[in-house]
């Protein structure tokens, strides 16, 4: 599992879900930000004001997929999660290299990019789950943004699961952890 954390944190923080996930049979990779964060601004500004953050931080992901390729580990086998601006990077760099991962999670995050882009959807998810958790007034993500990405990955193939938590605010809960050990499981398998 790739786990990406958020703005203004580290890979221990990401890391402090292992326990609550019960799967030590897994390798978790946490990369850390430079500086505590993977791109500068909102991930709904121009693409440009974020690189090369973005840019970056993607090269970093796939990297970490290669190596896990090199290793012998099939897709299948390969988890990414991340929460918040590290769910945004997640969700972005597997549709920006689709494929039948053994799943993507998405703790309060969506596809970066400004309102009104157009998603290009080459590519296939070829059934790989997708799991997109989300309150209903988070402060950073609009919820039309996990709605807008759970129909992108969908329409690439993906099997998604979209949850929007009623004033959650900015945080993983339970019923999230629960969702994603059900993916590990599978996984496992």
């Amino acid at each position: 599992m790739i786990m990406l954390h958020g703005r203004n944190a580290s890979p221990a923080d990401i890391l402090t879900l292992v326990p609550a996930l019960g799967r030590p049979d897994f390798t978790y990779l946490a990369p850390a930000a430079a500086g505590g964060t993977w791109y500068p601004n909102s991930f709904l500004a121009p693409t440009a004001q974020n690189e090369p953050g973005i840019s970056s931080g993607i090269a970093v992901v796939h990297g970490l997929i290669d190596e896990t390729l090199a290793h012998d580990v099939p897709l299948s086998r390969v988890m990414l999660l991340g929460f918040s601006q590290g769910a945004c990077l997640a969700v972005t760099a597997a549709y920006r290299r689709p494929a039948r991962y053994g799943g993507v999670v998405a703790y309060s995050g969506g596809l970066i990019g400004p309102p009104g882009t157009a998603w290009s959807e080459l590519g296939s998810f070829d059934g790989a789950p997708a799991f997109l958790g989300c309150s209903d007034m988070d402060p950073h993500i609009p919820r039309n943004r996990v709605d807008e990405t759970a129909a992108v990955l969908e329409r690439m193939g993906a099997v998604v699961t979209r949850r929007i938590y009623p004033r959650m605010g900015h945080t993983v809960n339970d019923d999230e952890i629960a969702l994603t050990r059900q993916l590990m499981v599978t996984v496992a398998a």
